[in-house]
């Protein structure tokens, strides 16, 4: 199966139409290479491809000598660097392609998007335009189904996740190779690029926060629960996010004496993931947390459709001390919509106090009714 993915063409409408570097955020096994290769092909452009991940190829660019350079891409007009995270000053040699040798377009990927963000952030500014890739979004599987044959999947979908090689595979197949993608590839870059001092750490958190998916996190807790301090946790934390592991969903309050302001949730971009890392592939009627799955699939899909058609919104939950709340709220251009993410109930009323102090909208997601929301701008 062939699954175009959403962003492919404004990636192509950008190579074609500027010089700027395109860097391509995204996890390992969500389809970078299989992008690239691609972009590669419909551009007409007669491209190189270099993966970091071989040391050969590291050697050669971490050189940052421009005759070398400009050897490397003669008779070339496209240079695609494949995991160019793992180069050592990559953003310099980034900058010396577009000032050096302006013949040349290039892409680079990054599994993560602290290192070449930290690298890149001054050396290419007014350089670069950035896309971010991710698993599979309902959007883009769509296309090759209806949305009855969607909704059909969806059990599956929710238990296995939406990275592109487990998407595709037989059911039995599904567990062994979301089990390849969490030993051998999840936390590879966080452990080989940083200074992680408790590697086992990693794996519990990860743990932790997959079985408090959809409530309140507390760091204190996770820090004594883990034996070690409340820095390292938060650390962690942001190293797995710029890994897009997780993302954090911060609350929203204007009013702190009424509302939780200083704890997030935290999600998992793959729900097959956090699956698989608390060893549960149960179906949904077998399930006690049947509700944070369906929350963190809502939640991350909303998510993946956001970046991918460049949309600029704040994203929230809303919570008050004496227990009035909403899943997932919203702040953009048109103000405020909270969202209610139930998988089963049809109708679930505003909190008064959403009402009376913001005037929000509101609305319920549901197993009717959440491809609306989910598909939204993704068929154009």
């Amino acid at each position: 199966m062939s699954i175009v993915r959403h962003i492919e063409t404004a990636c192509l409408d950008r190579l074609l139409s500027s010089r700027k570097i395109m860097l391509i955020y995204g996890s390992r096994q969500a389809g970078k290479t299989t992008l690239v290769k691609q972009l590669g092909k419909r551009s007409g452009l007669k491209a190189k491809y270099l993966s970091a991940d071989l040391i050969e190829n590291e050697l050669l660019l971490v050189q940052r000598d421009l005759k070398t350079l400009t050897n490397l891409t003669e008779g070339y007009e496209l240079l695609i660097i494949d995991e160019a995270l793992r180069i050592k000053d990559i953003g310099h040699i980034l900058k010396v392609f577009y000032d050096e040798i302006p013949q040349i377009k290039v892409i680079a990927t990054g599994s993560s998007s602290f290192e070449l963000a930290n690298q890149t952030a001054e050396t290419l500014t007014g350089r670069k335009t950035v896309f971010h890739l991710l698993p599979f979004a309902l959007g883009e599987v769509i296309l090759d189904k209806n949305k009855f044959e969607l909704d059909q999947q969806l059990e599956e979908m929710l238990l296995f996740g939406m990275y592109p090689e487990v998407f595709t595979a037989r059911v039995s197949h599904k567990v062994s190779l979301l089990g390849e993608i969490c030993e051998s590839y999840l936390y590879r870059d966080v452990l080989q690029l940083t200074n992680v001092k408790y590697t086992l750490k990693i794996r519990d958190l990860l743990r932790l926060l997959a079985f408090q998916v959809g409530q309140l996190v507390s760091v204190n807790e996770l820090s004594q629960t883990l034996s070690i301090n409340r820095e390292t946790v938060e650390r962690y934390i942001d190293l797995l996010e710029k890994a897009f592991v997780i993302f954090r969903l911060p609350a929203f309050s204007r009013n702190l004496r009424k509302e939780v302001a200083k704890m997030d949730k935290i999600y998992f971009y793959d729900t097959g993931i956090r699956n698989y890392l608390i060893d549960n592939f149960k179906p949904l009627n077998l399930r006690t947390d049947t509700g944070n799955l369906w929350e963190n699939f809502v939640v991350a899909e909303r998510r993946k459709q956001l970046l991918f058609n460049r949309r600029q919104v704040n994203a929230y939950f809303w919570r008050t001390y004496t227990g009035a709340e909403i899943d997932y709220v919203e702040e953009g251009a048109d103000g405020l919509m909270g969202y209610e993410i139930k998988i089963s109930k049809e109708k679930v009323k505003s909190p008064k106090l959403w009402q009376d102090e913001y005037k929000g909208g509101f609305r319920v997601i549901n197993r009717k009714n959440y491809l609306d929301l989910l598909l939204e701008g993704m068929l154009q």
